[in-house]
């Protein structure tokens, strides 16, 4: 019994063993401890197995597939009680976890972003991630400011977590084989409890500036600066001088994290 990769789910199964048992020990628990884990999308359960193996972990798994559910309690009688059959854009993360807990998996590409939004959501209750994603995808979320790959992920995940690109993997890995490189990349929750500035906003102000991101926060952010002037009643002339600030000039892929928090802050 094998489970058919399936399109419309974006599954490419990892076939190769060694690259599953470095994803599963990329997983770090603190010596002495015991770390609640979730896998998203253990498909047929290659890097199940290697996660079950391990004594340190406390796991859960949720699939969305009905094939890949039926394959894993048939060849994985242990993950009996512990996997979740359902969508983990949509399932209710409280539910199973009333404690902090880790994820891992191997993301389908065409929603790798979708899931990072949901981490950012319940990030006070998501200590660690190892993931792999697309190369793409990794490299840009890895990316310091300066690059044209640098982005809204990039900034929204290094807000408040530290990144760390582990290795390639090619498409001989999968089955069937993707068209793009893979990569394997950990992020562990920084020490930041508040960005300082209105939340909301902020990813506002980064979505919005990489939205256009040719343009210069001048002209990107022109709606959000109009907004406040109207709150707060200014001239024309006032505006112009608001809009003088050197940080205007400048297109999103310039601004760090905290650049964005102190521009955040200027709009509120």
């Amino acid at each position: 019994m094998e489970v058919r990769a399936k399109k419309s789910l974006g599954q490419h199964f990892l076939t190769d063993l060694q690259i599953a048992q470095r994803i599963a020990d990329s997983l770090t628990v603190a010596s002495g401890t015991q770390a609640d884990v979730l896998e998203i999308g253990p498909g047929m359960g290659v890097l199940t197995q290697y996660l079950l193996h391990r004594q340190d972990i406390r796991l859960k798994m949720v699939e969305i597939d009905r094939e890949s559910v039926d394959y894993l309690l048939v060849h994985f009688p242990q993950t009996n009680g512990a996997l979740i059959e359902g969508d983990f854009l949509r399932i209710n993360l409280g539910t199973f976890f009333h404690d902090k807990f880790c994820i891992i998996g191997n993301f389908p590409y065409n929603i790798s972003s979708q899931i990072f939004f949901k981490i950012l959501d319940h990030k006070d209750s998501v200590p660690q991630v190892v993931c792999m994603i697309q190369k793409e995808v990794a490299e840009r979320i890895a990316e310091q400011p300066g690059s044209k790959t640098y982005g809204i992920l990039s900034v929204l995940l290094q807000a408040w977590y530290d990144i760390e690109y582990l290795f390639t993997v090619g498409e001989g890995a999968f089955n069937p084989p993707p068209k793009v490189k893979s990569a394997v990349i950990r992020l562990v929750r920084n020490s930041r409890t508040d960005l300082g500035c209105d939340e909301s906003l902020f990813k506002t102000v980064v979505k919005t500036a990489f939205n256009q991101r040719r343009k210069t926060m001048r002209n990107s952010l022109r709606p959000l600066v109009s907004a406040k002037a109207s709150r707060e009643g200014w001239s024309d002339g006032q505006t112009a001088s608001f809009l003088a600030a050197p940080v205007f000039d400048l297109r999103p892929e310039r601004l760090s994290v905290e650049d964005f928090i102190s521009l955040t802050r200027m709009l509120q």
